[in-house]
C-alpha cells in the first residue's frame, strides 16, 4: 500500500484474488501505514472468521539533498520510518505466534456488551447528585447582567 494507492482499487483486486489464494498480506510504511491497517479491517468485515497475524517494525530510508553551492558536500538524512505488515488467512495461523487475533467468534455478542457498557456509562447519577443536594436535572443558567456583576463583586473585593 503507497500513500497515493485508492483504496477502493486496493480492496477490489485482493477481494477477487483472496478467495482463490486464501491468505493476503497488507503492507505500508510511513504515511500509508494508516490506509493498510485500513484496508485489512474492511477485509476481515468482509470475509468472516479470518486469522491475524501483525508485525510492526522500522524501515531506514537515506536521503541524498544535492547543495545548490558546489564547494559544499551532498547532505545525507537517515529517517526510520514505521512498517506494518498484516497477514490474513482463512487457514488457521499459530495462536502462538505474537501478534496472533484469532476469528471474532462473537461479533454480535461483543457489540451487545458494548451497548451495555456505554448505557451504564452515560446514566447520571441522580441519587448521589440529591445526596450532595444538587439536582442534576435543574441547571440554571446565569444571565449576562449577573455574570457581569458577579465578576465587579469579586473585582472590587480583591482591590480592597
Amino acid at each position: 500500500v503507497r500513500g497515493g494507492s485508492k483504496i477502493r482499487n486496493l480492496l477490489s483486486h485482493a477481494i477477487g484474488e483472496f478467495p482463490e489464494v486464501g491468505s493476503v498480506v497488507w503492507t505500508g510504511f510511513g504515511p500509508s501505514v494508516g490506509k493498510a491497517i485500513t484496508c485489512a479491517e474492511i477485509m476481515k468485515r468482509e470475509f468472516k472468521d479470518l486469522h491475524q497475524i501483525t508485525r510492526i517494525c522500522c524501515r531506514l530510508v537515506e536521503e541524498y539533498w544535492d547543495p545548490k553551492i558546489p564547494e559544499l558536500d551532498q547532505l545525507v538524512v537517515k529517517r526510520k520510518l514505521p512498517m506494518i505488515h498484516i497477514l490474513l488467512s482463512q487457514q488457521p495461523l499459530d495462536s502462538n505466534e505474537l501478534g496472533y487475533q484469532g476469528p471474532d467468534s462473537t461479533g454480535q455478542d461483543a457489540d451487545a456488551s458494548h451497548k451495555r457498557k456505554s448505557s451504564k456509562q452515560s446514566r447520571t447519577p441522580v441519587k448521589e447528585f440529591a445526596a450532595l443536594g444538587v439536582d442534576s436535572k435543574k441547571r440554571v443558567k446565569k444571565s449576562k447582567q449577573s455574570r457581569k456583576s458577579n465578576t465587579e463583586q469579586q473585582s472590587t473585593s480583591t482591590d480592597s
